[in-house]
């Protein structure tokens, strides 16, 4: 190239490189017709030695669209969310879109803030996994035209719009109960913090399935906060140490699944010596190692390790958020809506051990 230039090239450089009027350069672009074949070659031949890029910022915006969506979830790095997020991503991509994506760790300050920088950089509809129960903040951006839908929980009291969830309470039924029909009747609950939506519906769904087989709940049996490795193997070293144990435990979700199965192996380690049997030995001292587990939330060597689990679809639930956010962009303004898509019960070994047989303690 004889030319010296600063910045990105134009349409306008293209033009003079080719030797043809700014009209035909846009029209090439665009892929209108009107140009003939010879002509669009030589565009396309400085568009290739210039290094041009055509800008689908301006072009969108002139249709009063970004040609962009935003999504906050709770953790980037947590294998559910992930899993959702790239759900989200290839159907964006499947409408043209990009997709900007934020976590808000949990905190509601946080999630407002970068709802609402998505906003400022005009994106067409935001998909938000909440983590506060306060979203009057979303009103002006609905009323300037934004859409919006809701995943895994749903948005605060006063603020209508479309949910997408799974059936928390029916999953921790179906795992407790699971529990319950091998035998268990001293079935603790470990969950995350009570005020997140899901965990209370799980910890709802734990205490039907014992109402339903004719048991008393009992706060002892229950500890919930964040899945912390000192805060777990406090709970289980508290619910373990009681004068009636439980002898199956229900998790609450994958990460307190996996903390579960780190602090129970801790546990079991300084009380017997070395852990070499792993996290269900065949035979462990009662109380410990003995236990019987399903976990809410499938996760990596699960399968593996025979973990029972009930397991959610995050991608199935990103992609029908995605799906119904994009209906909407189209013009649907129907009702709004809520969808609850199904969990599954995972058989593989560890809920399905019988408790041991009680000894007298008189």
């Amino acid at each position: 190239m004889g030319e010296t230039r600063r910045g990105r090239p134009t349409m306008n450089d293209v033009a003079a490189a080719a030797g043809v009027a700014l009209k035909t350069v846009s029209r090439v672009v665009n892929n209108e017709p009107g140009v003939n074949a010879a002509t669009a070659l030589r565009v396309h031949a400085a568009i290739d030695r210039l290094g041009y890029r055509r800008n689908d910022s301006a072009r969108t915006l002139r249709r009063g669209r970004t040609a962009s969506i935003g999504l906050v979830i709770e953790d980037a790095a947590d294998v559910f969310y992930s899993s959702l997020s790239r759900a989200v991503e290839e159907t964006a991509l499947h409408h043209g879109c990009l997709l900007f994506t934020g976590s808000s760790q949990e905190d509601a300050a946080r999630e407002r803030d970068l709802v609402l920088a998505f906003c400022a950089r005009r994106v067409d509809g935001l998909i938000i996994v909440p983590a506060g129960t306060d979203h009057t903040y979303l009103a002006p951006e609905f009323e300037a035209g934004t859409r919006a839908v809701f995943a895994d929980r749903p948005p605060g009291a006063g603020c209508e719009a479309d949910v997408v969830l799974s059936d928390n309470v029916g999953g921790a039924r179906a795992g407790t109960a699971h529990l319950i029909a091998h035998g268990h009747r001293r079935v603790a609950f470990l969950g995350d913090l009570p005020r997140i939506f899901t965990a209370a519906e799980r910890l709802r769904g734990y205490r039907e399935a014992l109402a339903a087989a004719g048991l008393p709940y009992d706060e002892g049996l229950v500890a919930m906060g964040p899945a912390e490795p000192a805060r777990m193997r406090a709970d289980l070293t508290r619910l373990l140490g009681a004068s009636d144990p439980p002898t199956a435990l229900l998790t609450g979700n994958g990460r307190t699944t996996v903390e579960t199965l780190r602090a129970l192996a801790s546990i079991t380690g300084s009380a017997t010596g070395p852990a070499t049997t792993g996290a269900f030995p065949d035979r462990a001292p009662p109380g410990l190692g003995g236990l019987a587990l399903v976990g809410f939330d499938d996760f990596e060597l699960a399968d593996l390790l025979g973990v029972t689990v009930v397991a959610q679809d995050p991608a199935r639930l990103g992609r029908t958020a995605a799906d119904l956010l994009f209906l909407r962009l189209a013009g649907d303004d129907g009702p709004v809506t809520r969808f609850e898509l199904p969990t599954r019960l995972i058989p593989r070994g560890s809920g399905e051990r019988p408790p041991p047989p009680r000894r007298d303690r008189g």
